[in-house]
């Protein structure tokens, strides 16, 4: 008899992991494959964001290469015609071509910025912080060591930079903002901060703003923390890895 119950209790075990063992590669499988989509879905949004970047780009260097030179030769050519005739009319046919030279440029710099490329990612972020000197005061720290990065990466952290002060100037009452950038061995860090009223991220995280700036992170693979009070200002952090792999969470803390 005790034999008997012994041998079935040695049975039971036995199906019990042999269940055990099926339910576990059942969990591994569907962990792979749940790993295997998402990955697959962040390859789908990368190059579904790069075939948008490149045709903002074959668009905005159309309007500044094309466009915009012949408004500027048009221009030129306006500037060497008779001087003779109505000066008011004159003075309204210049002040349109100057706005029509600005407006070509305004639309090409905001589909995509075509010299990032030939002035360097730093340069380009203090050209875009000297244009802004008028609205709030920008002060930018790259630390010494900062390497070229690829060119995705170099602008998508520019329209983040942007957005940020953008909804900054719109909607914060603030003064200041800072940017600072430092390379390490692994990844790339990049704080954007400003002394403005801050705000709930419950109540904004829908926003197109926010919206933009999050899908932007997400397609270099970096991770990110906001950091902001009501009436305390706002801070956001971002972790880029150099490698394309996705950073640990604990290097925003």
């Amino acid at each position: 008899m005790i034999l008997i119950i012994v041998t079935i209790a040695i049975i039971v075990s036995f199906i019990l992991l042999a269940y055990r063992a099926f339910i576990s590669r059942i969990i591994k499988e569907k962990n792979v494959q749940h790993e295997a989509e998402v990955l697959h879905q962040k390859k789908l949004v990368l190059e579904n964001i790069k075939a948008q970047e490149e045709e903002r780009k074959r668009i905005a260097v159309m309007i500044h290469d094309d466009i915009g030179n012949r408004l500027n030769i048009l221009s030129l050519w306006m500037n060497n015609l008779d001087t003779k005739g109505d000066e008011v009319i004159k003075k309204n046919i210049y002040g349109q071509m100057s706005s029509l030279i600005d407006a070509a440029r305004s639309i090409s710099h905001s589909l995509y910025p075509v010299n990032l490329e030939s002035v360097g990612f730093v340069l380009y972020v203090e050209e875009l912080i000297a244009n802004l000197s008028h609205k709030i005061n920008i002060s930018m720290q790259v630390m010494p060591g900062y390497e070229k990065k690829d060119i995705f990466v170099e602008v998508q952290l520019y329209r983040i930079i942007q957005e940020f002060t953008t909804n900054v100037i719109k909607h914060s009452t603030a003064t200041d903002l800072w940017i600072y950038i430092k390379d390490y061995p692994l990844n790339m860090a990049v704080i954007i901060s400003d002394n403005g009223q801050g705000f709930d991220y419950d109540l904004v995280k829908k926003g197109m703003g926010i919206k933009n700036i999050e899908s932007r992170i997400k397609s270099m693979n970096a991770v990110h923390k906001w950091k902001s009070t009501v009436n305390k200002g706002s801070r956001l952090i971002i972790i880029i890895p150099k490698n394309h792999e996705l950073p640990n969470q604990n290097s925003l803390n």
